[in-house]
Parts: structure tokens; sequence; C-alpha cells
């Protein structure tokens, strides 16, 4: 499964792992994996330790979540990232959106 997502039992903590290509075909179930939490007051981690690749789409995706995470106040981390993905990270800026580890 290219993408699995849960919530702490205190709903506070929602994290999205995502293995293999992180590209347009998972628009839907990236959005479904965090609409599942109420839209404020919620702390998101984007686990890429299983990705291989991500393309612009993706980049696009963070954003959406980013927004509904609260924009300039969102508490998103995306973390263990290939030496790959976080210079594509970084080349985009991200490093000033999200946390990144």
């Amino acid at each position: 499964m290219p993408l699995t997502s849960s919530v702490s039992e205190d709903g506070k903590v929602v994290t999205i792992a995502v293995s293999g290509r992180f590209d347009f075909n998972l628009h839907r179930e990236f959005r479904e994996a965090y609409e599942q939490a109420p839209a404020e007051g919620v702390r998101y981690v984007v686990d890429l330790a299983g990705t291989e690749y991500i393309d612009s789409s993706a980049l696009g995706m963070l954003l959406l979540l980013r927004e509904r995470a609260g924009g300039d106040q969102a508490d998103v981390e995306i973390r263990n990232c290939s030496p790959e993905i976080k210079r594509i990270l970084t080349i985009s800026n991200f490093h000033h959106l999200f946390k990144i580890s």
C-alpha cells in the first residue's frame, strides 16, 4: 500500500506515510488521509521514509495540506526524507514552509 495514515489516540497527531512514488496517483488518498482530522489543532507528520520519488503534484498536495492545517500557523513536519527528496524540498523552498527532518 503506497499510503497509510494513522491518528494518535488523543486525535491530535495525524501521520501520513508514503512509500514508493509520491505523485498525482496518490492525490485522492492523500487528501482523504488529512481530511479525516479536524481542520484546526492538529499536528501533521508526513513520513517519507519509504518514498523513492516525488514530483510537482506531490509538492502541491503538501501545500494543500499546509493550507488545511492553518497556513502560516500550520504544524506540519515532513520527516525521514532521502537526501534526494530533501534536496527537491530545499530547492522548492519548502524548508521555509515546513519542518523538515
